[in-house]
């Protein structure tokens, strides 16, 4: 478990002028490692020169059979928590020059039947069956993510590991022919339906804990899109140049802080109060270069 440390404020030596009082101030001032870290900024997130989706487009697509009264919810906290300003200042660090961005294409399910143990081929198959069937029809591709939702009860797998024994979810791609010569990348992430003892529990409804789960996926869509293909690659020297922010020697900028809590999810899983004063939704804290450590919205 990790031990809990006071909290504090980190800030990041400044070389630049700031407007008093001005949103700019606010982003540089207001930057806070979240309670139970110390700053670590040797993990800080480098950019590889891989591609990056500072404006990202995403559909959720229900697997199977769900309860109406958790897709509400879900439909509302997961776009709310994508656009919400506090949250993207965060990511904003990421993307100079650029503006981020987040567009809700909707959602919708998909009758097919899901396996109990969903292992990546059977995910990558969905994948290009949504594509083939044209329900992702409308999608830019080039700029959008499809988040897929087992149901209850079902076991999510990457390779030797599963959601019984902590596998939250994952984000990868996948490639769709388009005649002989082209072909189109699908950049999806999924999500177990954590409750009990599947999946990464860290709050009183599984709902949540999915769209935490999803939270951290889609912003490791947005910064490191590729990685599907770094991995592919293996050892080739281009492997690395195909990866965006990634901490050589701790991950992407949502497994770090995860790795860091050393068990205890409950520190950078949080409900956090939405800028526009509408609520709160469940997030996972994000790396901050920054602060060297996961950081929460000034609104939270």
């Amino acid at each position: 478990m990790a031990t809990q440390t006071r909290s504090r404020v980190a800030k990041r030596p400044l070389n630049v002028v700031l407007r008093p009082s001005s949103p700019a101030e606010a982003a540089y001032r207001s930057a806070v490692l979240a309670p139970g870290f110390e700053p670590e900024p040797g993990l800080n997130l480098e950019f590889l020169g891989g591609r990056t989706l500072p404006d990202l487009t995403f559909t959720l697509v229900y697997l199977g059979r769900w309860d109406p009264t958790e897709r509400r919810p879900l439909d509302r906290a997961l776009p709310a928590a994508m656009t919400d300003p506090g949250l993207n200042d965060v990511l904003a660090q990421y993307f100079p020059g650029s503006v981020v961005s987040a567009t809700f294409a909707g959602s919708h399910t998909h009758s097919a039947t899901v396996p109990t143990r969903l292992d990546k081929p059977a995910v990558e198959r969905l994948v290009a069956e949504l594509d083939k069937s044209g329900a992702l029809a409308g999608l830019d591709y080039s700029r959008s993510a499809v988040c897929l939702l087992p149901p209850r009860g079902v076991v999510l797998v990457e390779g030797d590991v599963s959601s019984e024994v902590g596998l939250g979810g994952y984000h990868g791609s996948v490639h769709v022919a388009r005649g002989r010569r082209r072909r189109e990348t699908v950049y999806y992430s999924v999500a177990v339906y954590s409750e009990g003892t599947n999946g990464i529990v860290a709050f009183d409804e599984p709902w949540k804990n999915v769209c935490a789960t999803l939270y951290h996926e889609l912003q490791e869509v947005r910064t490191d899109p590729d990685v599907e293909d770094a991995i592919r690659a293996g050892r080739s020297p281009a492997a690395a140049k195909l990866l965006g922010w990634y901490s050589p020697s701790a991950g992407e900028i949502g497994d770090i802080p995860i790795a860091e809590t050393h068990g205890d999810v409950g520190l950078v899983m949080k409900e956090v109060r939405l800028a526009d004063g509408s609520g709160t939704v469940p997030v996972q804290l994000l790396w901050s270069n920054r602060v060297g450590g996961p950081e929460g919205p000034a609104s939270s």
